[in-house]
């Protein structure tokens, strides 16, 4: 499993979402529905305390904590944007 922050991502996150270099942001899992896929993918300013994954991508800091990773089922996550939105794929 491995974090990949596009170039995109980063712009995003500091020019939309008023991030800085130097800050954390964690990806955590969230739930959201009842439904089909009840979980998703969250993203908030955070300090890593326990991260099995990490990236540094233009100054900032990637991770997930230790319980948040079963949620890929070993695969990798691709952070990307598409104009103020930040989109997660897994693969």
């Amino acid at each position: 499993m491995q974090l990949h922050i596009s170039d995109a991502a980063v712009d995003c996150f500091i020019k939309e979402w008023g991030f800085s270099k130097g800050e954390s942001i964690r990806i955590f899992v969230r739930y959201v529905s009842g439904g089909q896929e009840p979980y998703a993918l969250g993203i908030t300013r955070d300090d890593p305390i326990h991260p099995a994954l990490s990236a540094n991508a233009g100054g900032i800091g990637f991770f997930m904590e230790h319980n948040d990773v079963w949620f890929l089922e070993g695969k990798d996550l691709a952070i990307d944007a598409s104009g103020e939105d930040i989109i997660l794929k897994t693969g």
